[in-house]
């Protein structure tokens, strides 16, 4: 589904464009999905994983733009997008049809500035209006910045998957699990 637009002003005046991403759009989720997976160990996939598949991520858009309840949120500075969030039905079975999962990831360069927060709220009351009635993720126990946003958009901390991740370095990073009950 599509989501509708809206415009973010970040702090020094530049002006975003908030809206669906597209099946057009799968080369530019692409190069944003390479360069976050480069700028930080936040997200699952690093650089060496190899390249993002263009023509699968375009059929991820097409499903996402033809479905009822789950979307994306997505940031465009000009041509360039810089930010996504998407929300996922977690599964179509009758027992899981009020969960959704959600991730999010947002260029360094635009972090700090009210953004994801916006993407957050808008992307919430959506997931609402859509019929879910809980939002869950996954988010790295170091990533102080993302696990401060989500806890005031009204995420609390459930769990915690240990040794989640293993970093290029050998080192091990927890993943919490995180759920915001969409109250009426």
């Amino acid at each position: 589904m599509k989501i509708e637009e809206q415009k973010f002003t970040l702090p020094d005046g530049r002006e975003l464009i908030i809206k669906s991403a597209g099946p057009e759009d799968a080369t530019k989720i692409k190069a944003l999905r390479e360069t976050t997976a480069a700028e930080t160990h936040f997200l699952a996939r690093e650089p060496e994983d190899g390249p993002f598949n263009g023509e699968r991520l375009k059929s991820v858009l097409e499903d996402i733009e033809k479905s009822e309840r789950d979307f994306m949120v997505t940031a465009f500075y000009g041509d360039e997008v810089v930010g996504e969030l998407g929300v996922m039905l977690i599964k179509p079975h009758i027992k899981y049809l009020h969960r959704a999962y959600l991730g999010m990831s947002i260029l360094q360069d635009y972090t700090r500035m009210g953004l994801g927060s916006f993407m957050m709220k808008l992307a919430l009351e959506q997931a609402k209006r859509n019929g879910f009635e809980q939002v869950e993720l996954g988010v790295y126990s170091d990533n102080d910045i993302a696990r401060h946003v989500y806890k005031k958009c009204g995420f609390k901390e459930y769990g915690m998957n240990p040794r989640a991740f293993k970093l290029k370095d050998g080192t091990y990073c927890d993943e919490i699990i995180m759920v915001n009950i969409l109250d009426s």
